[in-house]
């Protein structure tokens, strides 16, 4: 295990609205390496960047045309190599993120895939025997009539995105190749020396897109798909044993033991891709308990209180215990090696600003960067960016309205392009009131400014790190007391007071929020909708 990843935390970018410096209205890899001292100032001291690789953008750069190549719309390899190197010189790690279960239908392994002459990438992906077989099948999703090959294609997405053929767990038709087949060998192994291209220049390891996925027919166990995660592993402990991978998959007693370093604390265990903080149904985990009520509907409408049930909202009625409950049964499975990511939000959610008010969302980064595990804070969470309702760009739909521009300054675009606003990739937030990074940082109560404080805390404090050391206290209604070695921290979500026995003999306060809370004679005290961290 990387021992930078005890005291490490992410900050995930959208390249394509973070930061323009050549005027064209998209995010390029020389805006971050200008907003890195920005970056490593908030407290983050590693990176996640969504796919940069050359790409037709069908799906914002999740159908991949070339591996090797960094898109032309973010610069050249050589502007990314400089950003690993910039990185570094400021004890900065960057992760790029790796999309194994298919590539671009414009890839050169699925053009050589489609010819009708056997060649090296014919079985590169899984194709059926025949025009029309598999076309009316439940089992999974297949394209036919777009190649002179006779055969049917696996598309795991979108109609763009073919793929790629890992093999069959239990096949059960001629055109299924097991695990073990030379084609589906030759597919991992080509993952793999994807990963060591980015590795050999400096990239500090990967966030794999729905990692779960990649054999097919697999059992629940994922025995298929964690066999290959473990060969993987096995070449990052010899190759590369300071770089890692964090796993698109939310079921942390399968992926860890698959050899992933981290896995995310997303909705919908083992799914890989529905990853909706609010999901359809309020449906699922307890972590969607957590930020918003009965699901977003696509529309700018937002749930009321009487319908908004979540733990964060104030006075909501909502409880910990379904979050606390299935957290701690994922947390057990990384006590001996391998961490779980909680995130502020990501590039397939509804920010979390949708739901919450800033004096909420001061609580829930309590929660988030004192918990064991390695947290990831997505762009402009950390100002309260709002979740636009905005028409869809790149295969985005519902989930465009949390790519927006990042919010610099309150100037011209906020800050991230000199271009005209109507060539940028995204419409800037023009609302009244549109947070900025500039106004935040010079207001010292403001949501950036606690963040910051939250996380020069957590690095300065060993017993907040990544270390499973967590013994909750009490997690009842709106309620949440934890200890992390030698620290307290407590959470009260009510606008009412509460009182918690506890056992803890320190009575330092690192950090307060909210309501005034203190510790006397074995009782926490807590203020109505606080927050206090004690040593």
């Amino acid at each position: 295990m990387p021992k930078w990843l005890n005291d490490a935390v992410f900050y995930e970018i959208y390249p394509q609205t973070f930061n323009d410096t050549n005027g064209d209205g998209i995010g390029d890899m020389n805006g971050i390496i200008e907003k890195l001292d920005y970056i490593k100032d908030l407290g983050c001291n590693a990176l996640w960047l969504t796919p940069c690789f050359d790409s037709p953008f069908k799906d914002a750069g999740y159908d991949v045309r070339d591996y090797k190549k960094i898109a032309p719309r973010y610069g050249t390899n050589e502007d990314a190599f400089r950003l690993f190197e910039e990185a570094h010189k400021r004890g900065m790690h960057v992760f790029f993120d790796l999309v194994p279960g298919h590539t671009s239908e414009e890839h050169e392994w699925f053009k050589e895939s489609c010819k009708q002459e056997r060649n090296e990438y014919t079985d590169r992906y899984p194709w059926t025997d025949f025009c029309f077989e598999g076309m009316h099948s439940g089992d999974y999703n297949f394209i036919a009539g777009e190649a002179e090959r006779s055969g049917s294609y696996v598309v795991n997405f979108f109609k763009c995105q073919p793929a790629l053929n890992y093999g069959f767990l239990h096949p059960t038709e001629p055109w299924q190749k097991p695990i073990d087949d030379p084609a589906a060998i030759a597919t991992r192994e080509a993952m793999k020396d994807v990963m060591r291209f980015w590795m050999d220049h400096g990239c500090d390891g990967f966030r794999v897109d729905m990692a779960a996925s990649l054999v097919k027919n697999d059992d629940e166990k994922k025995t298929g798909t964690s066999a290959i995660w473990t060969d993987v592993r096995k070449m990052f402990d010899t190759e590369y044993p300071e770089c890692a991978l964090v796993s698109e998959w939310s079921d942390p007693k399968i992926s860890i033991p698959a050899g992933f370093h981290m896995d995310f604390l997303l909705n919908n265990p083992g799914t890989g891709y529905s990853t909706l903080l609010r999901d359809y149904g309020n449906h699922g985990i307890g972590y969607m308990k957590l930020m918003g009520g009965p699901g977003f509907n696509g529309t700018d409408e937002k749930p009321s209180n009487l319908e908004d049930h979540s733990f964060f909202k104030k006075d909501a009625g909502g409880s910990i215990k379904p979050f606390i409950d299935e957290y701690l049964d994922m947390y057990q499975y990384t006590k001996n090696g391998g961490y779980i990511s909680m995130v502020s939000c990501n590039h397939d959610t509804v920010r979390a600003k949708y739901t919450l008010t800033d004096d909420e969302l001061k609580l829930f980064y309590v929660m988030l960067i004192t918990l064991p595990g390695v947290p990831f804070i997505y762009y402009g969470d950390e100002i309260g960016m709002n979740y636009l309702n905005i028409p869809t760009k790149e295969g985005g739909y519902f989930r465009t309205g949390s790519r927006t521009p990042m919010q610099w300054t309150p100037g011209k675009n906020h800050g991230f392009s000199d271009a005209d606003p109507s060539k940028l990739y995204l419409p800037v937030d023009t609302s009244e009131g549109a947070p900025d990074v500039e106004s935040q940082l010079a207001d010292k109560d403001s949501l950036l400014n606690t963040i910051k404080s939250l996380l020069a805390l957590r690095h300065s404090t060993d017993d907040l790190k990544a270390e499973p050391n967590l013994e909750v206290v009490y997690a009842e209604g709106s309620v949440l007391v934890y200890k992390r070695g030698g620290v307290l921290v407590g959470i009260n979500t009510s606008s009412k007071p509460a009182s918690v026995p506890v056992d803890f003999k320190g009575s330092k306060t690192l950090f307060a929020v909210g309501g005034e809370s203190s510790i006397s004679g074995g009782t926490l005290s807590l203020g109505g909708q606080s927050g206090i961290i004690l040593a």
